[in-house]
């Protein structure tokens, strides 16, 4: 399961960085909270770790807006958790990853993926 959501006021992450969106990620092993700087990216800034949804509510559900949390489709096989496209890493499905080098699908066929920076 995956939810994401706008915060009401971006919240200060560092002495350079605000997160002005979130998304959760419930997999087998945990559950992940995704934090994104730009209303717009498509990969996360920062993340960590929740115990329980629960936790993870108390601590997000005032600081959201009124759009509330909206659900998404979990990603496909090898692709990014935090991603909202699907994007995976070069070469994973085949079990030799090409780190830092990512491919996006358009169209029914992967192609590669250059990041915003």
């Amino acid at each position: 399961m995956r939810k994401y959501a706008y915060l009401k006021e971006p919240l200060k992450y560092n002495d350079h960085d605000s997160i002005v969106k979130i998304m959760f990620y419930v997999a087998e092993e945990g559950i992940y909270l995704f934090e994104y700087t730009s209303p717009d990216a498509v990969m996360c800034s920062f993340d960590r770790c929740y115990d329980s949804l629960q936790d993870l509510y108390e601590d997000w559900n005032e600081l959201i807006d009124e759009r509330g949390w909206i659900g998404m489709e979990d990603p496909l096989p090898y692709c990014q958790h935090d991603a909202f496209i699907p994007i995976r890493v070069k070469g994973r499905d085949l079990g030799k990853p090409e780190w830092g080098i990512f491919e996006t699908l358009e169209d029914g066929e992967w192609v590669e993926y250059k990041t915003k920076c």
